[in-house]
């Protein structure tokens, strides 16, 4: 999309987010019934990620996760819309945080920590982060191609004062910051799907061979950093809540592997729990594990 598009999403996007959320909402039932069932969007993905992750349940099963999941992701696409102008107040009104104290501890001794997370509930709205905590909160995102587009969401994120960096400058701005005195959480998405020649390690994800990123283990590991995993939960519509779960205190000199099984596990629990807040449109098993890494 060009800049004419963009600017015609941009228009849209500023009369959207004037409106309240309950009124935003019954567009989200509008708009699930354009996701679901016409034009649709990425069903057969969907419908494919769905019977392959949980091939013991029914049909009838797999077809109500589904709809959940779609009417799930309307309300993340209007909720996007929405926080980049919401006030301070209601942000931390609809997006509470449990288990600060594993975080302010951390800080107390002066540690650096990893947050990992996933693509479950509304991991958007954790730019409110800042306005519950002065820890320094660096997220990693791939930078958008569209510049105009990549502006915007980067503006978004960062409103409240959250810090954005590439995967490949993580490093530099860890170094940095220890440099100055400055201890720092960064969050670390681990369900991405990592490019073919990236490709380093396989691990057994939701009943299928999937390949996952080393990020969270080697930069955490190199610098004996805390990983907590960031736990969204869907408390009702419009209302979420960050239960902050620690993983480990000190990762220097862990078995290889531990931390990548450990936090792709507990992701895999929760999804299992609830597996229509995950997002199944997300290709994540486009890639093949080769015969000789079998």
């Amino acid at each position: 999309m060009g800049t004419i598009g963009f600017y015609i999403f941009y228009g849209f996007y500023r009369i959207m987010a004037l409106l309240p959320l309950r009124v935003l909402y019954i567009l989200s039932d509008f708009l699930y019934l354009l996701l679901y069932y016409f034009p649709s969007y990425r069903r057969k993905i969907v419908g494919n990620n769905l019977k392959n992750s949980f091939p013991e349940k029914s049909e009838e099963e797999l077809k109500q996760i589904e709809k959940k999941f779609y009417k799930h992701l309307a309300d993340i696409c209007i909720e996007v819309f929405k926080v980049g102008r919401m006030s301070k107040s209601e942000q931390m009104k609809r997006f509470t945080i449990t288990n600060m104290d594993v975080i302010e501890n951390l800080r107390k001794e002066k540690r650096d920590t990893i947050a990992v997370m996933g693509h479950y509930n509304n991991w958007e709205w954790l730019s409110a982060w800042p306005l519950y905590s002065d820890y320094k909160a660096v997220s990693i995102y791939k930078p958008l191609q569209n510049k105009l587009f990549d502006k915007f969401i980067y503006d978004t994120r960062t409103r409240n004062g959250m810090i954005l960096t590439s995967m490949s400058n993580i490093i530099r701005e860890i170094i940095s910051d220890r440099k100055n005195n400055i201890n720092t959480i960064s969050a670390f998405i681990s369900d991405q799907t990592p490019i073919k020649s990236e490709i380093k390690y396989w691990t057994t994800f939701l009943n299928q061979d999937t390949p996952v990123f080393m990020g969270t283990e080697k930069v955490a590991s190199k610098y004996d950093m805390a990983i907590v995993f960031f736990h969204i939960q869907k408390i009702k519509r419009g209302y979420y809540n960050l239960n902050i779960e620690l993983l480990f205190d000190h990762t220097a000199g862990l078995p290889e592997y531990l931390i990548t099984e450990t936090h792709v596990k507990r992701l895999e629990e929760i999804i299992i729990e609830k597996p229509e807040y995950w997002i199944w449109s997300h290709r994540r098993w486009k890639h093949k594990k080769p015969v000789q890494d079998e």
